[in-house]
């Protein structure tokens, strides 16, 4: 059973996509080759008041994708060599957005975006086989007790309560801290 994800699946709560998304697929289309990986790891990033948000500050030309419709991308550049990718959540103005940290075999959301070969001109389009980069689910079950809820990495600068937000998912089998 392969099912594409829609905007219906990414227009919920930030907490309840981030959890959803850990083992649904990935699938992207490079050239005539199709990669799809099992997503293993996200992170949530909800609202104007998340200290760990782009959208804390408000909108920027660069946040402005986590204020449209649910199910567009966000990505953007970080550390002057990695392309990290989002997918936005909730309702259209509500700034929210899940960070794809990792799928079976590739940890780490820059890794992520390198394998997959993942660009900025996928920033603020919809997740559609037609934009070349989706989400499907493909009938794997995952088990509630299978997935760990931890605070998120390298938010320090957040505050002492925004950092510690277990706002990070986590398949456990797949050998992670």
């Amino acid at each position: 059973m392969k099912k594409i994800l829609r905007k219906s699946f990414f227009a919920r709560p930030t907490l309840v996509v981030a959890h959803g998304l850990i083992g649904k697929f990935l699938v992207k289309k490079n050239g005539n080759r199709v990669e799809v990986v099992m997503i293993t790891e996200t992170e949530a990033y909800d609202g104007h008041k998340d200290k760990a948000s782009h959208a804390s500050r408000g909108e920027t030309p660069r946040n402005r994708p986590m204020f449209g419709e649910p199910g567009r991308f966000y990505v953007y550049f970080v550390y002057g060599m990695h392309e990290i990718l989002n997918i936005v959540t909730g309702p259209k103005g509500y700034p929210a957005a899940v960070l794809i940290r990792g799928v079976a075999g590739v940890t780490g959301p820059g890794k992520l975006t390198k394998f997959l070969k993942i660009k900025r001109t996928l920033n603020n389009k919809e997740a559609t086989p037609e934009n070349g980069l989706w989400f499907e689910d493909r009938g794997v079950k995952i088990n509630k007790k299978d997935i760990r809820q931890t605070p998120r990495i390298g938010v320090s600068y957040a505050g002492s309560v925004w950092s510690k937000k277990c706002y990070r998912f986590v398949l456990k089998n797949e050998n992670r801290k």
